[in-house]
């Protein structure tokens, strides 16, 4: 039941943020949203095996640097580039453990084609919008989530992918709704799979062997 505990934790404090916690104090609830990931830095901390190395923190950092990500969404590029730096920690923890094959290359594929719809997309949005100054960050952050997408898969680490396949829907979840167009409960959508995304990266690092 110990074992149980903190992920319980992360869980009802994650339900409280989304349905319970108002908007309006912004403070409030942006001391409420960081609560479940600083409890996930916790439960990652503890995921790291006895024998640990490198890639172990770079992935640990991939966390922090979301976690900052978080409480600075409300300056939008400030929060995206932290968002930016934590998909790079994990992309290069993920690809420490890599084990390309052809199945792996084939899946540059779908990834590929998933980044032009959804970049083509949001570019459009913004061209229509006139918000120029936001058409570089987003392609660029568009192209680092893909890419530590598919490093996890690459890893063969199961709970890493499930975590990044999460990661990628909860942000495309935020981008439509934030550049083209309303998306019915969208907070509920991509909160619930970010928490979760999270948790599973979190939960991931107990698995990758310590690295030679």
């Amino acid at each position: 039941m110990k074992k149980l505990a903190l992920p319980i934790l992360i869980f009802v404090m994650g339900l409280l943020y989304i349905f319970v916690i108002p908007n309006e104090p912004e403070a409030l609830k942006t001391l409420f949203k960081l609560i479940p990931m600083w409890l996930i830095l916790i439960y990652a901390y503890i995921r790291i095996p006895d024998k640990t190395s490198r890639p172990h923190w770079i992935i640990w950092s991939g966390l922090f640097f979301c976690m900052l990500g978080d409480g600075l969404l409300r300056w939008f590029v400030i929060g995206l580039t932290a968002f930016l730096i934590g998909h790079i920690f994990y992309a290069v923890g993920f690809s420490r453990y890599r084990q390309v094959s052809k199945q792996s290359l084939l899946l540059l594929i779908p990834i590929g084609l998933y980044g032009f719809v959804m970049g083509f997309s949001v570019i459009d949005a913004l061209l229509a919008d006139q918000n120029y100054a936001l058409l570089v960050p987003v392609l660029i952050y568009l192209m680092v989530i893909l890419l530590m997408c598919w490093t996890s898969f690459l890893s063969k680490n199961k709970w890493a992918m499930i975590g990044s396949v999460l990661f990628v829907i909860s942000d495309s979840f935020l981008s439509w709704n934030m550049f083209v167009s309303d998306i019915l409960y969208s907070d509920i959508l991509i909160m619930t799979t970010y928490y979760s995304a999270q948790f599973l990266i979190a939960h991931s690092l107990r698995f990758f062997k310590p690295y030679p």
